[in-house]
């Protein structure tokens, strides 16, 4: 089966890492749920992807030199469009709330920094909802995964990743991912590289394909699912026998 990954939700019909866009994303037919976890300066695990919230906030500032009643107070959705004014940026177990109901997985980023206290949060309240098992935490940071992996040795991992180099199978190995996630134009360009990983047992799953033109070389390099703003379409293509 060829995962079909909803990139910050279903992003190009509700603003990204919302919650509109997560229940879509779930509508549309994502078997993943892909999403942005920071930590607030009073301990709070939220649901955005950039380091500050000038995009896609009404406010400004680095998030972890904001409270979380802060960032509540802020306008999430205006920047989309007119229809999601007041729109907040979600905590993480308001987005675990919603998602537990349901059976897609989690394909859950923890941004760095992240410290081991940080990451204890984020990582109970996945377990408190029994959500371990649907879950798969990923970071580009191979540190945030060692934490992760000393505080829940069974939990899948992902490793994203900018570039492949000559020590990316080297490292999935080391870290113990079930995942590697690089840039759609490595995983094309870099065939030797796609059969390492399928030798150590490592899938891969690209970002950000939005060029349905692209699917199909990827799927033919062996890749394990796409990350894509455009979940829905990719659950039409593959229903469609495409894959």
């Amino acid at each position: 089966m060829l995962h079909r990954v909803a990139h910050r939700g279903y992003s190009t019909v509700a603003p990204e890492n919302t919650l509109p866009a997560f229940d879509a994303a779930v509508r549309a037919g994502a078997t993943l749920v892909e999403f942005d976890v920071r930590v607030t300066r009073d301990g709070v695990p939220v649901v955005i992807h950039d380091r500050t919230v000038n995009r896609t906030t009404s406010g400004t500032g680095r998030v972890w030199d904001l409270t979380y009643d802060e960032i509540a107070a802020l306008d999430a959705g205006s920047w989309f469009g007119a229809g999601f004014t007041g729109l907040r940026v979600p905590t993480l177990a308001e987005t675990l709330d919603l998602l537990a109901a349901g059976t897609a997985e989690l394909l859950v980023e923890i941004k760095p920094p992240a410290t081991l206290d940080e990451v204890k949060t984020i990582v109970a309240q996945l377990a408190e909802r029994d959500l371990l098992a649907r879950s798969v935490i990923q970071s580009f940071d191979a540190d945030v995964l060692r934490k992760v992996r000393g505080l829940v040795p069974d939990v899948r991992l992902g490793l994203l990743l900018f570039r492949f180099d000559a020590e990316t199978v080297a490292t999935c190995r080391e870290l113990d991912v079930a995942y590697c996630n690089p840039d759609l134009e490595d995983v094309l360009s870099h065939p030797e590289t796609m059969a390492g990983l399928a030798e150590a047992g490592v899938q891969v799953m690209p970002w950000t394909p939005n060029d349905m033109a692209r699917w199909r070389p990827l799927v033919d390099a062996g890749v394990a699912g796409l990350i894509t703003d455009h979940v829905g379409e990719l659950t039409g293509w593959v229903n469609a026998g495409s894959v």
